[in-house]
This record gives C-alpha cells, sequence and structure tokens, in this order.
C-alpha cells in the first residue's frame, strides 16, 4: 500500500484531531443542575466519591456537584431538593465503615429522571437521601442494578455521610 504524500497526510491526521476532541465533549453525561449544588458540602462529598462504582469508570459530567459512571450512567447530583415527610419506600444502608444512610427508593417507572434523556429514564431505581442536608440524588440504570440496586449505595456511604442528617426515617 503506498504511503500517503505529507500534503494529503496533514490534513488526515487534522480530522482525526478533530474527532478526538469532539468525541470527548460528547461523552459528558448532560445534567439538569441541583438547586443547592453550590452548597459547599457539596464540594466534600465528591472529593470522597469512587472512581469506580460497580465496575463502571467515572465519566464527566456538564454541571456542577454532579457526578457519572459508566455507559448507559449512573449519575449523582448533590444539592437537590430535600424530600419532605413521605409514605414512600425508605430503606436504610450501612456502609463498610458503618455508617448508615437513609434513601427514598423510587423503582422503574416511578423514575422520571432529570436533564435531556429524562424521556429515557424507565427502568431505572431512583434513590434520594432522607433527611440530610445538603440531599443527594443517585440513578441507577437496571443494567448496574442487577438484583441489590442498592448495593452501589455502599459505596457511596462514606461520601454521602458528610451530609448532615436532621431526620431519620420512620
Amino acid at each position: 500500500m503506498p504511503a500517503l504524500p505529507r500534503r494529503r497526510l496533514l490534513p488526515v491526521l487534522l480530522t482525526a484531531a478533530a474527532l478526538l476532541v469532539t468525541s470527548a465533549c460528547a461523552r459528558d453525561v448532560p445534567l439538569e443542575p441541583a438547586p443547592s449544588a453550590s452548597d459547599p458540602v457539596c464540594a466534600q462529598v465528591l472529593q470522597t466519591t469512587p472512581g469506580v462504582l460497580g465496575g463502571a469508570e467515572q465519566r464527566p459530567t456538564t454541571t456542577q456537584s454532579s457526578r457519572a459512571w459508566g455507559d448507559p450512567a449512573i449519575t449523582l447530583r448533590c444539592g437537590v431538593e430535600p424530600l419532605a415527610p413521605t409514605t414512600d419506600r425508605c430503606i436504610a444502608v450501612t456502609g463498610a465503615d458503618g455508617t448508615t444512610i437513609d434513601w427514598v427508593v423510587a423503582e422503574n417507572d416511578d423514575v422520571v429522571g432529570t436533564g435531556p434523556d429524562a424521556d429515557t429514564a424507565r427502568g431505572r431505581f431512583m434513590f434520594t437521601t432522607y433527611g440530610r442536608t445538603p440531599a443527594i440524588e443517585v440513578i441507577v440504570p437496571v443494567e448496574y442494578a442487577g438484583t441489590e440496586a442498592t448495593s452501589l449505595l455502599v459505596d457511596l456511604s462514606s461520601a454521602v455521610a458528610r451530609t448532615t442528617q436532621t431526620n431519620p426515617c420512620l
């Protein structure tokens, strides 16, 4: 196979470089900012989240105070609106460090999602901290949930524990 002349090689290399830059930008996970995303505690939470969650690598997001892992993305948003007292299912998840976090669960079709892919949010579990300020929302696609969607929350417990607990689930 003949080699490309140098004057034809430069446009090919520039096109390849542009594609790499464009594809890197397209990989950001689009999320809506949470109302209290600027809360300083959110920065502490994000600094202590794991780089790998449920076997999925961390990915960049388009908004402050959020994290994402894998594709389809597991997402975490810090600073969401705290939940009012509710009769929805509330679970207590204890992390490896012994920290217990209360989460309100919305399963599958109850999840409406956030951001541009909100219409595709079916088949996900949404967990929102209960009785913690700032509140945190974690959305887990069923691909990661397996039979126990809460297993991912165990790995997030020490990070989420940086928030202040004001009320437990009843």
